[in-house]
């Protein structure tokens, strides 16, 4: 692995740095009525700067630059207190389907301005009855002519109550195995027959939707890919979304020392408490195999080549390394651990947010148990799950399998 930048990544790196200096202070001195109108206005300013979606051609509003070249903005921009969240799902999932499976006319209109952030995207794959498992999805489509009706339910949907697009994946043919009888659409969630509705979370927030489709009537020019062939086109659209959530942060080893450093255990300060410094000690090590395993994507990227499966293995570690810290630290509290306010604890309130968010992260973009194994049969070469539906119409299945 090379851990220092090549002569023209210095140079992009020191561009970037400076472009950032300068637009953050513009930025932060406008005047904006929420925190999503903020970070349109972040978005819009990357995009006519030529950092947003650097990787993308030009024709389609992005930078036409290289992915070591990404990263290295994504590195630069991290260290500023900008928020790009609303963007990274349709971004990063669901307008490269778009991209990929599209007509013409369909990228013309959607991903210039999903680029700019004038229009947001979510991806509707989750049911009640099909998480990790996305081939046994329930939602059905029926044609009619030149349209489809849709009817059925979708669950888990990040920030569908904001968005204004997605692509959703909905069974056509129940006569096949579940996996081929799946086809992708885009569609406008303001559509006639769409109910949305936020999930209140345990941390307050409420991030995630049920989304309702009762004849729902869309065009067969929305669809994304072959009929029947949407199992190809969501293998497509997940695997940038498990890349994209094993990046995800939040509160590390280093920040569970400093508060050690100021917190006492049951038998006095928690950094004399022997488990507790082999517990962290064990944390330390998963960051550097993180951070190193990091770099060998990133070594792999300045070169030209296709990062391998780190993403699975980082959101894995990462995931479980983070409900574990944020568990410690609210343990740690004793009787105060339960107390939450921003304003009374510490990193205010992050091991918090960590305990209350880390449960969903271990789920969203495949669960620990899918991503091991993903690793064990795609990676490691172990005989694959015996699966006895592989065979079976998707229609002669009992509920729940």
């Amino acid at each position: 692995m090379d851990f220092k930048d090549s002569d023209a990544e210095a140079s992009y790196r020191a561009a970037a740095r400076a472009w950032l200096d300068a637009n953050i202070a513009e930025h932060d001195a406008g005047h904006y009525t929420d925190d999503m109108v903020k970070a349109k206005a972040w978005q819009a300013r990357k995009a006519a700067g030529g950092y947003a979606c650097i990787t993308w051609p030009q024709e389609w509003g992005g930078g036409g630059g290289t992915p070591i070249e990404s990263v290295i903005f994504g590195q630069e921009e991290s260290k500023h207190a900008v928020d790009g969240s609303y963007f990274t799902i349709g971004l990063g999932m669901c307008v490269p389907t778009v991209m990929a499976y599209a007509d013409g006319a369909t990228k013309h209109r959607f991903v210039g301005p999903a680029v700019r952030g004038d229009e947001i995207w979510s991806q509707l794959f989750s049911e009640p009855a099909g998480g990790s498992d996305v081939a046994a999805i329930r939602t059905r489509a029926v044609r009619e002519g030149d349209d489809w009706i849709i009817n059925g339910q979708k669950v888990w949907t990040s920030g569908a109550h904001y968005s204004d697009y997605g692509i959703v994946l909905v069974r056509t043919n129940p006569d096949v195995p579940k996996h081929q009888g799946l086809t992708m659409f885009w569609l406008d969630l303001k559509a006639p027959g769409i109910e949305i509705r936020p999930i209140h979370q345990m941390s307050g927030g409420s991030s995630f939707n049920e989304v309702w489709f009762e004849d729902v009537r869309i065009s067969d020019a929305q669809r994304l890919g072959p009929v029947d062939g949407g199992w190809k086109v969501a293998l497509f659209t997940l695997m940038n979304e498990r890349l994209a959530i094993g990046t995800s942060g939040g509160v590390g080893p280093e920040d569970i020392l400093a508060f050690a450093a100021q917190a006492n255990g049951a038998d006095g300060p928690l950094l004399k408490d022997a488990a507790f410094r082999q517990t962290l000690a064990d944390w330390w090590v998963q960051s550097e195999g993180l951070r190193n395993t990091r770099m060998r994507t990133i070594t792999a990227l300045s070169k030209g080549q296709v990062p391998g499966p780190e993403s699975s293995i980082g959101k894995i570690v990462a995931a479980n390394q983070l409900q574990a810290i944020g568990n410690t630290a609210v343990e740690a509290g004793d009787q105060y651990g339960i107390i939450s306010d921003p304003a009374l604890t510490p990193l205010k309130g992050a091991f918090h947010a960590a305990t209350m968010w880390a449960p969903g992260l271990r789920i969203a973009g495949g669960t620990d148990e899918i991503l091991k194994n993903i690793i064990a049969e795609r990676v490691l070469g172990l005989p694959g799950e015996i699966r006895v539906d592989k065979d079976q119409a998707f229609r002669d299945l009992p509920v729940g399998a």
